[in-house]
């Protein structure tokens, strides 16, 4: 398993954190948001799950990857 930190903007409720930890999810990946630091981290299986899908998953809920 690989743990990563990504900078993420546009969050900034408990919607946003539900939305991208479960858009992850769905995908095969763990992420746990920090509303705060404006960061997520993500837990995922390289062999399963690429760096490319999980930055577009969480564009796609309308945020924006830094």
């Amino acid at each position: 398993m690989k743990n990563i930190t990504l900078k993420v903007q546009g969050m900034s409720c408990q919607h946003c954190v539900n939305s991208i930890e479960g858009a992850l999810k769905e995908i095969g990946a763990i992420g746990k948001v920090d509303l705060n630091s404006e960061s997520v981290d993500v837990t995922f299986e390289e062999s399963q799950v690429s760096m490319e899908l999980i930055k577009e998953t969480i564009e796609d809920q309308g945020y924006h990857v830094l």
